[in-house]
């Protein structure tokens, strides 16, 4: 019979994921920088968590390419990669084509609505150079279609592979380059609301391919 958490104590569980949360996020947005060499003890006491949660954080972004660990030597942030980040971009740009299609025949009329809506908060973002905001909207905008899709696989594949292209990304949405995306999202949205499935998959795989001349940067 399982133990019931005490009233008041924060569940393992979710410490873990809070930690593995907060360290990704602050490798995306740079305040982690490429190359920056990670201690246990210092991003615990920054949570304010132990270091086992920070240790099992780090394994995790280990496997999701984020972090490059040399047992006895070092443990740091890995530095931007070209071709770690084409073989994410391959993967990413695949799992968003089949949610678009797995979602399509299914997606309402509010949905739609709630693309449209993600992608003018998204083009205030891009104008007021706010690149978080730009951030969280693309990811609304997208998540639409991989929430109606409820792949469970999407969902997952997208976990692991996402933050490595988003630390490129922060780069185009600072940049004129990222207000294409805007265009390219009206363009989904509208092969979406035609049940263009075909079209509409074929359409948010090349928005993520658009990425390209930041491989090139």
């Amino acid at each position: 019979m399982p133990i019931p958490e005490r009233q008041g104590v924060i569940p393992r569980a979710l410490l873990r994921e809070n930690a593995y949360r907060s360290i990704r996020d602050a490798i995306v947005d740079g305040t982690l920088a490429p190359g920056e060499r990670l201690n246990d003890a210092d991003l615990a006491q920054w949570l304010g968590v132990s270091r086992t949660p920070v240790r099992e954080a780090l394994a995790r972004l280990e496997e999701a390419g984020l972090v490059q660990t040399k047992p006895g030597r070092y443990t740091m942030v890995t530095p931007l990669d070209v071709q770690a980040a084409r073989a994410a971009q391959s993967v990413t740009a695949a799992m968003h084509e089949l949610a678009v299609r797995q979602a399509v025949p299914q997606l309402s009329a509010e949905e739609i609505e709630a693309m449209r809506a993600a992608n003018r908060r998204f083009a205030a973002a891009l104008r007021a150079g706010d690149v978080d905001a730009a951030i969280a909207s693309d990811d609304e905008f997208h998540g639409v279609a991989v929430t109606v899709a409820a792949n469970s696989a999407i969902r997952s594949v997208l976990e692991q592979f996402t933050p490595i292209l988003r630390r490129l990304e922060r780069l185009r949405f600072s940049s004129l380059n990222g207000r294409a995306s805007v265009a390219l999202h009206e363009r989904i949205i509208e092969l979406c609301e035609a049940r263009d499935v075909d079209r509409a998959a074929v359409a948010a795989r090349d928005n993520w391919l658009s990425l390209d001349p930041l491989f090139d940067f």
